[in-house]
């Protein structure tokens, strides 16, 4: 499985996050999240923690999906 890139994060003043990806909007943290995300990021892989914050990562099914009869070309 391909490492997650392309996400950014900028840390507003007023204690929110907001987080892109290829310089499109994926989300804005705000409060306890905006905190716990900037915890976390600073710890961890910061590609793969920002993948994990916005739900923009594979799920280990996707060979199975594609493999559906309905999914088939």
């Amino acid at each position: 499985m391909p490492r997650p890139h392309g996400f950014a994060y900028e840390a507003h003043a007023d204690g929110s996050v907001r987080i892109t990806h290829h310089d499109r909007p994926a989300t804005t943290l705000n409060g306890d999240r905006a905190a716990r995300f900037l915890t976390e990021v600073t710890t961890g892989d910061p590609q793969l923690v920002m993948a994990r914050w916005t739900g923009d990562y594979k799920h280990g099914n996707e060979r199975t999906a594609r493999n559906h009869p309905r999914n088939r070309g």
